[in-house]
């Protein structure tokens, strides 16, 4: 990968695969202050933690926040390995984080680029800016294999 913030999604992957390893769906999510230093990571949880909103994107969104002491991102970037649900592109829009890069596009369950297009509504306070597909084929593969595995 070689584009700015790669290191980011490369630490994304490896809390895909980390979540995969635990039997959750394999996403991660990495947040970077502007300098590039993370502040938060996370891969799914959800099972684990019986709670359907412990997202990578909102686990990584809320470890930022307990770090910055605050709960707007400002000049933070997020890398996460799957186009983000509407419910985490609505917090990551609530967070005010500045850029969202994301790896594989989600045409059943994204709500980025596909589905609700929350960024794209009047009421939407905030619009990151959105970067598509950085790494998209190792999260597909990541993605389709986990899935193979459990049919």
């Amino acid at each position: 990968m070689a584009f700015p913030g790669s290191n980011a999604m490369a630490v994304a992957f490896d809390e895909a695969r980390a979540a995969g390893a635990r039997g959750e769906v394999p996403i991660g999510a990495v947040i970077v202050d502007a300098a590039g230093s993370i502040l938060g990571r996370a891969g799914n949880r959800t099972r684990e933690r019986n709670d359907p909103t412990a997202h990578a994107e909102v686990l990584a969104i809320r470890a930022a926040g307990a770090v910055l002491g605050s709960e707007r991102l400002i000049d933070c970037d997020l890398y996460v390995t799957l186009e983000p649900c509407p419910m985490c592109a609505a917090a990551i829009g609530f967070a005010r984080v500045r850029r969202l890069y994301y790896a594989a596009p989600d045409p059943k369950g994204g709500g980025v680029d596909h589905g609700p297009r929350i960024y794209a509504h009047p009421t939407c306070h905030h619009r990151p800016e959105v970067y598509g597909g950085i790494g998209e084929a190792e999260a597909a593969t990541l993605l389709r294999d986990f899935f193979r595995e459990r049919r």
